[in-house]
C-alpha cells in the first residue's frame, strides 16, 4: 500500500543506545498527538484481549551523524512549512514535560543542540527533507 504521507524520524547515530530509543519514542508520540488521524484501528487478539490502536502507517528512521545534518533538515521542513517535532540534548537533563519546553524555550532556533526530529508530511516534500541522509542502522 502505497502512503500519501511518509513519516520520518531522523535521529542522531552518536547517541547511547537507550537515548535514540526514547527519542524515538518521544518523538513518535509527538506525530501521533499531531495527526490523529494517523491512528489505526485499536487491535484485538483471537482470545478478545483488546490492544490500544498504533500509527497506522511506516515510520521510516533516518540517521544523522551530527547536528548540523539535523539543523539543515529541520530548515528544510521549515521553509516547506512542515512542522517537527524535535528533541534536544538539554532533553535528556530534565525530569518532566514542562522542564522539556523550557529547556527548548530557553534556546534561540540556530543553537538548539539536536539529536532528533519528526515530521509528516506529503512523499515528495519529505523526501526533500531527508535528502542526502540515510536509513538508520
Amino acid at each position: 500500500m502505497q502512503f500519501d504521507t511518509k513519516i520520518a524520524l531522523i535521529i542522531r547515530t552518536d547517541l547511547e543506545a537507550w537515548q535514540k530509543l526514547n527519542v524515538a519514542a518521544f518523538l513518535a508520540s509527538g506525530i501521533a498527538a499531531a495527526f490523529p488521524e494517523c491512528i489505526g484501528a485499536p487491535y484485538e487478539d483471537g482470545s478478545a484481549t483488546p490492544y490500544h490502536a498504533l500509527i497506522g502507517q511506516p515510520i521510516l528512521i533516518y540517521g544523522a551523524p551530527d547536528g548540523a545534518a539535523l539543523s539543515r533538515a529541520l530548515d528544510r521542513a521549515l521553509s516547506r512549512n512542515v512542522k517537527p517535532a524535535l528533541y534536544t540534548e538539554d532533553m535528556f537533563k530534565t525530569t518532566h514535560d514542562e522542564a522539556n519546553r523550557a529547556a527548548v524555550r530557553a534556546v534561540v532556533r540556530t543553537d538548539l543542540n539536536l539529536v532528533g526530529l519528526a515530521f509528516r508530511a506529503e512523499r515528495k516534500v519529505a523526501d526533500k527533507i531527508v535528502d542526502g541522509l540515510k536509513f538508520h542502522a
